[in-house]
């Protein structure tokens, strides 16, 4: 007897969240592109030491892989954010159907070295960007949208547009990047192994190359060898760890595929000049010097 079997459900492309609490800094691993647009509240969006920062009426948009965000409520309201998930080949569709559709010549001539590099960027947004939000979150709160795949293409379709008529920036850089799915998914598949111990014969069977064509792609990809680029994101990890968690330092060089704590202090020490146990007693001084300044300015 043949058995019937049910199409998995589609993830969601358009999700609003609301956080009451300031829960610190988190840590996605992001199988999809994001565009994402804030409400109410502050986003910090981290790289390393640098953060970057979105307010209300902020764009922001995230690659795949590991990424690194903070969101606080404001004052007297909880944090709210929309976001639009995507991937290459939903953005591929949309674009073309705006091309052959209503004769839209997609275009961008700004290229710089922030948005060739940059996994995360922030932008002001525009007031008809800002409309497009207004009614898409008066939507999500009537549940409008909600699991409704086509009502979901309709509003990114959309957004796109707005995106892509606007003057070119490196947000329209980002997005056009993202059409070539090939690339895409070789991101998403060396994002998905970085805390996996495989070597890198491994890694490329993982991802269907031969060796030699693995390292090729990889260094075009991520500017460095495969080995020194694991272990760059695993102590950028580790150090995100060392100042959102309360963990131990051997806790955290585990987490962080550093089963032995002196090699991983020391290499900890040999890329950021600093132990990891100082890194975070600086960091703390550092928030605590902030916080009485601020408490300062609002005496006065």
């Amino acid at each position: 007897m043949k058995q019937l079997t049910t199409a998995p459900t589609p993830q969601p492309m358009i999700v609003r969240y609301v956080e009451n609490l300031h829960n610190g800094i988190q840590s996605h691993n992001l199988s999809r592109y994001a565009l994402g647009y804030v409400i109410h509240g502050t986003k910090y969006i981290y790289t390393g030491d640098h953060c970057q920062k979105a307010t209300r009426g902020d764009l922001f948009y995230l690659g795949t892989g590991i990424q690194y965000v903070e969101n606080i409520p404001a004052p007297t309201r909880p944090y709210e954010q929309i976001v639009f998930y995507y991937t290459p080949e939903d953005l591929q569709r949309i674009v073309t159907q705006l091309n052959m559709t209503y004769g839209m010549t997609v275009s961008n001539h700004h290229v710089c070295e922030k948005c060739r590099t940059a996994t995360h960027i922030v932008t002001d947004g525009w007031d008809s960007l800002r409309n497009f939000f207004t009614s898409t979150a008066i939507s999500m709160r009537t549940g409008q949208t909600l699991h409704d795949h086509t009502a979901e293409m309709i509003k990114m379709t959309e957004l796109l547009y707005l995106i892509l008529a606007h003057e070119d920036c490196c947000l329209k850089y980002r997005l056009l990047s993202n059409i070539d799915s090939s690339e895409g998914n070789f991101e998403v598949e060396i994002y998905d192994c970085v805390f996996e111990d495989l070597s890198i014969r491994e890694l490329a069977e993982r991802t269907n190359r031969s060796l030699t064509s693995f390292k090729k792609e990889f260094q075009r990809h991520f500017g460095m060898p495969p080995h020194k680029w694991f272990i760059r994101q695993r102590l950028n990890h580790s150090r995100l760890l060392l100042i959102a968690s309360s963990k131990s330092i051997s806790e955290i060089g585990n987490v962080c595929s550093f089963p032995n704590t002196s090699h991983y202090i020391k290499l900890f020490k040999k890329e950021f000049g600093i132990t990891p146990a100082n890194y975070r007693c600086n960091y703390a001084r550092r928030c605590a010097e902030e916080q009485s300044e601020e408490m300062g300015g609002k005496r006065l």
